[in-house]
């Protein structure tokens, strides 16, 4: 169980992260040199350089929108004119693809991130740069949304690259495009014109992932721990019946892969903030604020309760709940997680992801009048950015290009790169991890010198005045 520090504040984190940024900068330099445009894009790191692995082309976006952040925290135009460049020359192809369920990953985090930039007057308004940023997230949007199935209860789902029957957990995080896409007054056009609306297609989507996906000690399996989740839940595409939970990265579908964990912690909670900027009647057909709001929050507050139970006391998770290998560590909930260990790796990339929940959970229900329990997901969150930005994960060599260390892309395939003389991977990175450690560390500089909130939609019905003052003080 994690270790919550009640002492450690935004402002307190603010050199390990300016030695983030440090170090960040020579890493982007680095990989845009090793990985240029018409390359295949860089996934994970093997033996400290970036490599590629052929599944999805879903990284390629945090490449592009690592440099976007850089620039966001640090004001180097180098970074925003490369990343520019490089988003209208590269991403184009990611905005029309209709084979994956990873736009939101891959077009909010270049084009979103741009269009962010603008509207916070980070960058220069230019109306024409503006409309393209627009019409790309519009069109992301439309064209995730459309890769829908549907259930039996007549909802639906937007479906994994694995095919019509699967429902990933990961999605959740990637259905930001549909939420840009509708903030931006777009539809999705069907047969005979219907308008289908892509914040209905987000709400049932969030809606049948927090039901087939996470569990709640309902009974529901013999497995069934409140707060666990499975990686991907299977239907029958004859008549859209559940069947099974499933996996693909995870050691089994009753266990928890902690990535997987950490994209339902961060994507209900990121959610939950943007539904709050949404007026009434926007979600009246849906169930109404109340129905919509209880149903995401649920798994929000039992995924984020999970991480902080099964989590070692640094908050740095093993990459999955039930990988065998962890009977051999004893009591290892009760120490630091050990990425050296010769049984289980850990996965950093998840803590990466997952912190960033805990601290917008957190801050929801500071907001929302439940300052005792916002405060401590608060300060788990905190606490795991505390152990992500130092050693052994925060990586300052300059001839490792990853940023954060011990990551773990796919367990069972065998993908990882396991250093001479171990038995288990470790010491490398992913891009993923590294785009989501920047974004940990921008949200938390942002609160600690009592910057604009930093969310993927922008200042769009936010407060720009918002500071770290409403959940615990940023000082």
């Amino acid at each position: 169980m994690i270790r919550i520090d009640d002492a450690l504040t935004p402002a307190s984190l603010q050199p390990r992260i300016d030695r983030l940024w440090e170090a960040s900068a020579h890493k982007i330099d680095s990989i845009e040199k090793t990985c240029p445009p018409g390359s295949p894009s860089p996934v994970f790191t093997v033996d400290g350089r970036y490599a590629a692995r052929g599944w999805t082309e879903w990284t390629q976006g945090f490449q592009y929108g690592s440099a976007l952040l850089q620039f966001d925290a640090t004001g180097e135009q180098r970074f925003l004119d490369s990343a520019r460049e490089l988003t209208v020359a590269v991403m184009a192809s990611h905005v029309s693809h209709i084979g994956v369920h990873d736009h939101g990953f891959n077009n909010v985090s270049t084009y979103g991130n741009l269009w962010r930039l603008m509207a916070e007057g980070r960058i220069p308004h230019d109306r024409a740069e503006r409309d393209f940023y627009e019409l790309a997230l519009k069109l992301t949007g439309a064209v995730q949304a459309a890769r829908w199935r549907d259930t039996a209860d007549g909802t639906g789902y937007i479906y994994s690259f694995n095919g019509p029957q699967s429902l990933f957990v990961d999605t959740i995080r990637s259905c930001r495009a549909l939420a840009v896409s509708h903030l931006l007054g777009h539809v999705l056009m069907g047969e005979q014109d219907e308008r289908i609306s892509l914040l209905g297609r987000l709400i049932e989507h969030a809606t049948n992932t927090a039901r087939y996906n996470v569990f709640y000690g309902d009974g529901r399996d013999s497995y069934d721990i409140r707060g666990r989740t499975a990686h991907e839940s299977i239907f029958n595409v004859n008549d859209g019946r559940f069947r099974c939970p499933s996996t693909q990265q995870g050691y089994s579908p009753f266990s928890t892969w902690t990535r997987g964990l950490a994209w339902a912690m961060l994507g209900f909670a990121e959610q939950l903030e943007y539904l709050a900027v949404l007026p009434d009647t926007d979600l009246e057909p849906y169930g109404g604020r109340a129905e919509v709001t209880a149903t995401l929050l649920r798994a929000a507050t039992a995924t984020c309760d999970f991480y902080l139970e099964h989590t070692p006391a640094d908050g740095i998770p093993y990459w999955d709940t039930g990988a065998p290998g962890l009977a051999a560590l004893g009591d290892y909930l009760d120490r630091p997680a050990d990425p050296y260990n010769d049984h289980e790796p850990v996965d950093s990339s998840a803590a990466c992801i997952g912190a960033q929940g805990l601290l917008r959970l957190g801050r929801y229900l500071t907001d929302a009048g439940q300052p005792d329990a916002g405060r401590r997901y608060w300060q788990a969150g905190l606490t795991v950015a505390g152990t992500l930005f130092d050693e052994p994960y925060l990586s300052t060599d300059t001839r490792h290009q990853g940023l954060i260390l011990h990551s773990i892309y796919h367990r069972p395939n065998g993908w990882d790169h396991v250093p001479a003389g171990s038995q288990v991977p470790h010491g490398e990175s992913s891009m993923w991890g590294d785009y989501h450690a920047r974004e940990l560390a921008l949200y938390l500089q942002r609160m600690a010198r009592d910057e604009p909130y930093y969310t993927f939609f922008g200042p769009a019905g936010t407060d720009s005045t918002d500071s770290a003052d409403t959940v615990g003080g940023g000082r």
